[in-house]
Order: C-alpha cells, then structure tokens, then sequence
C-alpha cells in the first residue's frame, strides 16, 4: 500500500470541491450566482462568493446582511414586536466555523 502522494491528495481534493458538498460554493464561484448562508449568530447573508477553502472560509461580494431584533424597552413594560435589518456589505470575509447552511440559487 502506498502513502498518498502529493499530487494524488490534490487531485482527490479537486475531486471533492466539483462532486461534493463544497460544489455548492464551486458552481456560485464559475457562475457568478448568489448564495444564501445561514450563520451561527442568527444571521444571513445573501451574496455572490469570490473565493473559499476546504474549511468554508469565504470571500463573498455584494453582500447582504439579514437579522431580526427585538428593540428594548422601559421599565415593566413588555418586550417590542421584532423588528427585521439588513444592510449592505460590499467585500467581506466570512470565517468557516460560523458557517450553518449554504443553499445555492435562492429565488
């Protein structure tokens, strides 16, 4: 049996990026679509995606950033209706590990 050689492991990896799950991230970098990312801070963002590594690291373009707050309020009173926000980033880098979900082409 043979250790995996250098260019093996980069061919297999290539492999992985076209067949995988990360094609997801492949197909929206060659074709230039946007992606919808649901991030661990209860967050989302809607943009198109530069460049990525096999740990979900992302350079994302035109991005935009989508939460729900709930605003405070005064003493005794309850709490206010939910409110939705957004806005616009136009580069970001978003690191892996707060990735939850990538879905292509969100119509």
């Amino acid at each position: 049996m043979s250790l995996p050689t250098e260019e093996n492991v980069g061919k297999n990896e290539e492999e992985e990026f076209n067949t995988g799950p990360i094609s997801v991230l492949m197909m929206s970098v060659k074709n230039n679509t946007q992606v919808l990312i649901n991030c661990r801070n209860n967050r989302k963002l809607l943009g198109r995606v530069r460049a990525f590594d096999r740990h979900c690291n992302m350079v994302l373009e035109n991005v935009r950033e989508m939460w729900t707050e709930v605003p405070k309020t005064g003493k005794g009173k309850k709490k206010g209706h939910p409110v939705n926000k957004d806005r616009f980033i136009s580069k970001m880098f978003l690191r892996g590990d707060s990735v939850i979900i990538v879905l292509r082409n969100p119509k």
